[in-house]
C-alpha cells in the first residue's frame, strides 16, 4: 500500500468521497495518517540493522546517523561469534555507551534497532496485517479534528454532528491504542527473547549508584 491508497481507504472509511465536496483536504489527512503511524511505530517500529565501526580505547559510538530512530534493542560486539556476543549499554541522545568490561579496538559493532515506518507514494513499510489498524487511528484523528472545528458552527449535519463526529472519533481511538498497547507487549516480549536484555533489571529494594 503507498500513501494515495491508504487516504482512498481512510476516505470511503469517513464516507468522505465526494470529490467536489471533500471534508477533509488531502494535506489533512495525510497529517493524521502521519500521527498514526508515528504512534503505531513507537509500539511496533521497522527492525533494522548496521554495523558501526568502533573507536578503539573508547567504549562510546556515536548513532545520530540511525535516522527515525525509535529504540535500540541491542548490540552485539564484536560481531561473528555464535553465540552472539550481546553486550549491556546505555543511550544518551545519540550517544551509545557499550558497558562491557572490555575496551573496544575499533572493530565492528552491529546494532539492532527500530526506527520509524515510512509511507509515501512509492510505498510502505507497514506490514498488511497492520494497514488497516493505522487507517484507524487516522480515522479517529480526522473525526476528532472535525469535531472540534464544528462545535458552535453550524453544520448541515445538525447541531449533534459535532457530538457525534467526537464519540466516532474516540472510539476509534480507543480500539486503536489498545492495540497498540497490545503490540507493544508483544514486541517487548519478543525481543527480549531474542536478545539478552540491554538493561540489567531495576532492583524493588535497592539502590545503585556511582
Amino acid at each position: 500500500m503507498n500513501l494515495p491508497t491508504m487516504r482512498s481507504a481512510l476516505r470511503s472509511d469517513l464516507h468522505d468521497e465526494e470529490e467536489d465536496n471533500y471534508r477533509w483536504s488531502d494535506d489533512e489527512l495525510d497529517r493524521h495518517i502521519a500521527r498514526s503511524l508515528a504512534e503505531f511505530s513507537q509500539s511496533l517500529p521497522l527492525e533494522q540493522t548496521t554495523d558501526l565501526a568502533t573507536t578503539s580505547g573508547s567504549h562510546e559510538l556515536d548513532i545520530s546517523g540511525l535516522s527515525d530512530r525509535v529504540i535500540v534493542e541491542a548490540v552485539e560486539y564484536p560481531t561473528g561469534g555464535y553465540p552472539p556476543a550481546y553486550q549491556r549499554f546505555a543511550v544518551w541522545g545519540d550517544t551509545l555507551t557499550l558497558l562491557s568490561d572490555s575496551v573496544p579496538d575499533g572493530r565492528d559493532a552491529r546494532i539492532y534497532y527500530g526506527r520509524l515506518h515510512t509511507l509515501d507514494s512509492d510505498g510502505s513499510t507497514i506490514p498488511g496485517q497492520y494497514e488497516d489498524l493505522v487507517a484507524l487511528g487516522a480515522a479517529g484523528y480526522a473525526l476528532n479534528e472535525w469535531a472540534n472545528f464544528a462545535v458552535n458552527r453550524v453544520n448541515v449535519g445538525g447541531g449533534d454532528t459535532a457530538g457525534e463526529y467526537r464519540i466516532q472519533g474516540e472510539q476509534r481511538l480507543a480500539r486503536f491504542n489498545r492495540e497498540l498497547k497490545r503490540l507493544g507487549r508483544h514486541n517487548r516480549v519478543r525481543a527480549r527473547q531474542l536478545y539478552t536484555p540491554a538493561r540489567p533489571p531495576v532492583s524493588r529494594s535497592s539502590v545503585t549508584g556511582p
